[in-house]
């Protein structure tokens, strides 16, 4: 596999930034950057024009990773070209007509990919507007839950007002953008973890319709949300990012799913969080620091390099949600490091802070949408 990366700071210095990747003449191009790039005049036909043969995937940010670690206000390309004339990257997209559109979306895309030498996925959606786990599951319902399948939900650097996703044929505000990957000589390893803590008493969702919570023990969502928020209900649905749901089966077992609000609607009381909600279950409040979370990402690495059997140089996709972010701070390197640090220097590193994350819990384990982890795809060849 070869692997070449650029990282930019201005749209205007991007096709003179590229021509190292077009000597590669690469079958993949990865693009992770803030929403400033996304909406720049000749962004997309610069990119189209310097690889015309090859597949482009990627999305805007609430920050993008490098080699280099984290930055803002910038853009990462990262070009692949397979050794191997067996792995094949397939593109492809769908619009999506409504939140309510997830599912039908993800079954469109799984669609547009299945076949009989598909062995993995990855999938990017828009950030807003979504129902993250429904479209997961669309897509899982074609192409079967042992695909493994990763990605993550665009951002737009904390607002939660407009993200962008990006494909082969342009950049939309509300498109699905996925590839396929094909070929027995492919390693498609994953891992995800979060580091965060639950507290408080555990609340039953007592009314919910998909990812929209209505009410927790009887009374309003938001109101209870805020009781617990303090001087923090001011700034939602932003500092929602910080306190977290951990949910609950039934019987108060965790199952070790997180969700994160996107939004909180004054009129009715609730909030919209970035996947679908256990009617049956209780949910249960969470908060972090920097070192268990840096901890966290540390123990997705782990999980991905263990299923990993390659030599050669490899590529590790990081999406990390921007909670963990905010929660760290200054020292938000510090988790990217620790990745570095047990990959080693094989491996080339890009990525981005998200609004949710795509990833099975274990191979063999079916895929979900997670909130407020760190998750890792690495790629090689056998």
């Amino acid at each position: 596999m070869k692997i070449e990366q650029v990282v930019i700071r201005e749209a205007a210095a991007l096709p003179a930034a590229l021509v190292p990747l077009q000597e590669i003449a690469p079958q993949w191009v990865l693009v992770f950057g803030s929403l400033t790039f996304f909406d720049s005049p000749g962004f997309f036909d610069d990119l189209r024009a310097a690889f015309p043969g090859a597949v482009l995937l990627g999305c805007s940010t609430a920050g993008e990773i490098s080699q280099r670690g984290v930055d803002d206000a910038s853009c990462v390309v990262t070009a692949l070209r397979f050794d191997s004339g067996r792995v094949r990257v397939l593109g492809a997209a769908s619009s999506l007509a409504s939140m309510e559109d997830s599912r039908a979306a993800g079954m469109r895309i799984g669609e547009q990919l299945k076949s009989p030498d598909l062995k993995a996925v990855m999938v990017f959606g828009p950030g807003v507007a979504v129902n993250g786990s429904a479209l997961v599951d669309g897509i899982s319902a074609v192409i079967g839950e042992s695909i493994p399948l990763t990605g993550g939900l665009a951002g737009d650097g904390g607002a939660f007002q407009r993200t962008r996703t990006l494909g082969s044929d342009g950049i939309t505000d509300n498109g699905v953008m996925a590839v396929g990957l094909l070929g027995d000589d492919l390693q498609f390893c994953h891992g995800s973890f979060g580091g965060w803590e639950t507290f408080g008493p555990a609340r039953k969702v007592t009314r919910c319709e998909g990812n929209v919570l209505f009410e927790l023990d009887g009374a309003p969502a938001l109101d209870v949300y805020k009781r617990y928020l303090g001087d923090y209900a001011s700034e939602l649905p932003a500092t929602g990012l910080l306190f977290p749901f951990a949910m609950l089966s039934g019987n108060h077992d965790a199952t070790g799913l997180i969700r994160t609000i996107l939004g909180v609607s004054e009129a009715d009381g609730s909030l919209t969080l970035a996947g679908e909600i256990d009617p049956d279950g209780y949910l249960k409040l969470m908060h972090a620091n920097t070192d268990g979370l840096v901890g966290g990402a540390e123990a997705a690495a782990e999980a991905a390099a263990g299923m990993h059997h390659g030599r050669g140089d490899c590529l590790a996709v990081l999406v990390s949600c921007v909670g963990r972010k905010l929660v760290m701070g200054e020292r938000v390197d510090e988790e990217v490091e620790a990745v570095a640090a047990v990959f080693g220097t094989r491996a080339t590193l890009t990525g981005f802070y998200s609004y949710g994350e795509i990833s099975p819990f274990a191979p063999g384990v079916s895929c979900k949408l997670h909130n407020q982890t760190m998750t890792i795809t690495l790629l090689s060849e056998k």
